[in-house]
């Protein structure tokens, strides 16, 4: 019986056989659709954010976000910057597609990624929010944590119940 833990990070690794299906659609699904279709880099989505000059957002494939929560965190505002944090985000992403598998990255990416509230990594997640494993979350609840990641403090269950909701809808209907 765990007495206690002392982290710097509530973060229990998972591997990507413990991941339900409906979670990892739901992931692929909401935040890159065309994932196994690249090599890191959608040049359609990269094109798209370009014409519109970034404003629409979205234009990072799962590998590079998970180049940007690896290595360098959140972008900076000052653009010149940016736009190399950009390309080292393309550069990584290309070398992390080199040396790992999607299913991989898929799991570094849910293992790395921060839903707040102590918890970080799906393991967690699972956890603090519903109190069990990632292997028994029902769809909706996989979709409401995939939800999150667009932006966990804003998609927060515990403050913001109605919009979770909205968002957990969107990451619903895009999997249909």
């Amino acid at each position: 019986v765990v007495i206690g833990k002392f982290f710097n990070e509530n973060r229990t690794p998972i591997k990507y056989e413990d991941l339900p299906k409906h979670l990892v659609n739901a992931l692929v699904a909401t935040e890159d659709e065309r994932f196994y279709e690249h090599s890191g880099i959608d040049g359609r989505r990269t094109i798209g954010a370009a014409v519109k000059l970034g404003s629409d957002g979205g234009a990072s494939t799962l590998t590079q976000q998970l180049a940007k929560l690896l290595f360098h965190g959140e972008g900076s505002r000052f653009l010149p910057f940016r736009i190399i944090q950009k390309a080292k985000e393309w550069i990584i992403a290309i070398r992390l597609e080199r040396q790992y598998t999607k299913n991989e990255i898929i799991a570094m990416y849910l293992n790395k990624a921060d839903f707040i509230n102590t918890a970080v990594g799906i393991r967690s997640a699972a956890k603090v929010y519903f109190a069990k494993e990632p292997k028994n979350l029902t769809v909706d609840e996989a979709a409401m944590l995939v939800g999150m990641l667009k932006n966990p403090s804003l998609f927060n269950p515990l403050r913001r119940e109605e919009k979770v909701k909205e968002r957990r809808n969107v990451v619903l209907k895009q999997m249909e």
